[in-house]
């Protein structure tokens, strides 16, 4: 028999509100009516949980970081304005324009005016909000402030987007200008060489130098098995990505990646300024120090790090202080773990990791803009070499040939 949730009010005006079985829904609202109950709603709870479970289904998938942060900013500054929760996020769902997180929000709002905690209605989207969100917010909402939780949240978010931005924005000129040289090259070896090589073939007398021959032989080699060197250079990406995938292969080349000159140095301060920043934020926020070191050992993206937080915090919650540790694990620069320290014996750990954390930032910033500074000039100093010498191995023949002609 089929299972009803129903709404109503009762005869004496109590509100009421249950789950009854029925045949059908006329019958439902018969029984009701003889009991004097006036039905606000009524509907079918396995036809809700199917229609719940196919909107939730939608609305898993991630939402950008830019709506994110903004989202956050608009919800704390509402609450900061003394605005009772359930207006506040019925006012910022009312003003988002991105649909998905629209709907999102107004079911958590939904959530919430239905006696939910603002934490647990986040926690059914874990697609769109991380557990760092969510674990701050369930903070927020513990000691009552919840808007000064939000909008650190929202200065979090934006100043991790900045800074993945700006090394997106300073790699993508050195990696546009390779795809061009590549590009280039391409065309010169496969459409170009071939036409004047046929030229050269119809004068048997002629000597070609070693550099021409070997751009010949080159020219001819990737028009004969470019198909081959297609499928080798698509399986050992296939086969590098599958390897990288793996548990074992995934802390291979996190370790190998710490190694590279430059790129592991880089991918080093990135890592210290996220777990800085973000175990600054999650204290701040009221979050414990072993619950948050279970968060923030998940945003450094590196295993060799991860690993390290883990001995780390399994050392801490033993009694030890949270420098020592980290100091042991030999993968924290020297100048983190004397902040640290200084944080730990001051009180004022917050405080310390946020100036390390924009240390860094500054010190990626700057290594960002220096490789890419060096980069452009030896791109194009690169692409002139190779040119030229493609140009002098045909150029040559070409004077020979009017020397013969003579």
């Amino acid at each position: 028999m089929p299972l009803y949730e129903y709404r109503g009010t009762g005869p004496g005006g109590k509100s009421l509100r249950g789950t009854i079985d029925a045949e059908n829904e006329r019958t439902a609202r018969v029984k009701f009516k003889k009991e004097g109950v006036f039905l606000q709603s009524l509907r079918n709870r396995q036809k809700s949980i199917k229609k719940a479970n196919a909107s939730n289904t939608n609305l898993q998938r991630k939402v950008s970081v830019e709506d994110m942060a903004l989202m956050t900013r608009q919800l704390a500054t509402l609450l900061k304005a003394n605005i009772p929760l359930v207006e506040c996020l019925s006012g910022v769902s009312e003003q988002l324009e991105n649909p998905q997180l629209k709907a999102v929000m107004t079911d958590i709002r939904d959530q919430v005016n239905e006696g939910s905690s603002f934490h647990k209605a986040l926690n059914k989207y874990p697609k769109v909000f991380n557990t760092i969100y969510i674990s701050m917010a369930e903070a927020g909402e513990a000691s009552g402030t919840l808007d000064v939780i939000l909008m650190r949240l929202a200065e979090f978010t934006e100043s991790q987007n900045e800074l993945r931005q700006k090394v997106t924005s300073s790699m993508m000129y050195p990696v546009l200008m390779m795809v061009f040289t590549l590009g280039v090259l391409l065309i010169l070896f496969i459409f170009l060489i071939p036409k004047i090589t046929a030229i050269f073939d119809q004068f048997p007398e002629l000597v070609l130098p070693w550099y021409s021959k070997m751009i010949i032989d080159l020219s001819d080699f990737l028009i004969e098995y470019w198909l081959f060197l297609f499928i080798a250079v698509t399986s050992m990406i296939a086969m590098f990505l599958r390897w990288k995938a793996t548990p074992n292969g995934s802390a291979q080349w996190d370790t190998i990646l710490l190694k590279l000159p430059v790129i592991g140095k880089m991918t080093r301060m990135i890592a210290v300024s996220r777990f800085t920043r973000t175990l600054s934020t999650l204290l701040t926020g009221g979050v414990p120090m072993l619950q948050s070191m279970d968060i923030v050992k998940n945003v450094v993206s590196n295993h060799v790090l991860e690993k390290a937080i883990t001995a780390s915090r399994d050392n801490i919650s033993e009694g030890e202080n949270i420098s020592g540790p980290l100091k042991k694990s030999g993968e924290f620069p020297p100048l983190v773990i004397h902040m640290i320290n200084i944080g730990e014996k001051t009180g004022e750990l917050e405080v310390m990791l946020t100036q390390v954390s924009d240390a860094y930032d500054f010190q990626v910033r700057n290594s960002v803009e220096g490789l890419t500074s060096i980069l452009q000039p030896v791109m194009i100093v690169f692409m002139g070499i190779v040119v030229g010498i493609i140009v002098l191995a045909i150029m040559v023949p070409i004077f020979q040939l009017q020397n013969i002609a003579q």
